[in-house]
């Protein structure tokens, strides 16, 4: 029986990942600064409390492991000290690169984010698949560049001889986010019914369960030195406010929102929370440039070489808008 560390485990993705290798017979040890999610079962994990940027952390933590996932990190664009990014998505990685690789783990799967392959200048319909190059100097914000810095140190990594493999999960959409990540809270903004306008982008959905699958999967079956994108069905915006009201009942906004404006409410609304209100705002100039450069993504490369089969988001959408309307969103 395998022994998976999963950092962040207590977060969207993370739980859903420690729930499907408990189903599938291994042992698993969370590695989290947040509480053990109270819908994980406590008794089958070994939970240990603190920060994958701390090397004399990851060492315990992987003591005995046979499997790393690694997925700590901050998926939200905004932060009141901007370099609480460089430390959970950055520094993190290249200490678990760092002790990973003496310890010679088995494997290495590192969690990146499709948002840091999304081109400066795109051209209508060009699909993103994995033989993108990211450049720093191309991330819109703290966020991307940070997570792009993480992404380098597993690959730095895999280059010197660890088994690392680079997943890229694009938008992952289903219930138990308390947390409340940008999918999550687009959702909620949108199913309130406060929202009068919307910028419209393309959005590439995936179900939650089968981004966890995705990532058991690279582990098993991927190649080292290789990226993976796990993602699902790509949406335009517009189409998927008008499946949410049909599921919830609600009118969604019809008006999109000029480019130029949006991209002075992100500006305007960024300056606020940090100067101001110090709280998480609607959105941000980073977020707002994401949605800009957005595109739809090829996952056939995980399909191919992983067995990766996402299902249609339908169910996984029909179930978050049950949530949000029970909380009366």
């Amino acid at each position: 029986m395998a022994l998976a560390l999963v950092t962040g485990g207590s977060g969207f993705v993370g739980r859903h990942l420690v729930e499907e290798l408990l189903l599938l017979g291994d042992d698993v040890r969370v590695l989290d600064t947040a509480e053990p999610p109270p819908e994980l079962p406590s008794e089958q994990i070994d939970f240990m409390r603190g920060s994958a940027a701390d090397e004399a952390v990851v060492e315990r933590a992987l003591g005995g492991v046979d499997c790393v996932y690694h997925l700590a990190g901050i998926p939200h664009l905004w932060r009141d000290d901007k370099t609480d990014f460089d430390v959970a998505n950055h520094r993190a990685a290249v200490a678990v690169m760092k002790v990973a690789s003496r310890l010679k783990i088995g494997r290495i799967v590192h969690c990146s984010t499709e948002s840091i392959l999304l081109p400066k200048r795109r051209y209508a319909g060009e699909l993103i698949d994995e033989s993108v190059r990211p450049a720093l100097d191309d991330m819109p914000g703290p966020y991307t560049r940070s997570k792009l810095l993480g992404e380098r140190a597993a690959f730095a990594a895999a280059e010197a001889g660890a088994n690392v493999i680079v997943v890229n999960p694009t938008i992952p959409i289903g219930v138990n986010d308390h947390n409340m990540t940008p999918p999550a809270a687009m959702l909620s903004l949108f199913l309130s019914g406060k929202v009068p306008f919307y910028l419209d982008c393309v959005l590439n959905l995936a179900d939650v369960r089968d981004m966890a699958d995705g990532m058991i999967r690279a582990a098993r079956h991927g190649r080292i030195g290789e990226r993976y994108i796990l993602g699902g069905e790509n949406v335009a915006l517009h189409d998927l406010l008008r499946v949410l009201e049909k599921k919830s009942g609600r009118r969604m906004p019809r008006r999109p929102v000029p480019a130029a404006l949006a991209l002075l409410t992100g500006m305007v609304n960024g300056w606020i929370a940090d100067a101001i209100t110090h709280r998480t705002p609607a959105a941000t100039l980073e977020s707002v440039e994401l949605a800009l450069r957005s595109a739809p993504f090829d996952s056939q490369k995980a399909k191919n070489e992983l067995g990766y089969t996402p299902r249609p988001i339908d169910q996984a959408l029909t179930e978050v808008v049950a949530r949000f309307s029970r909380r009366e969103v």
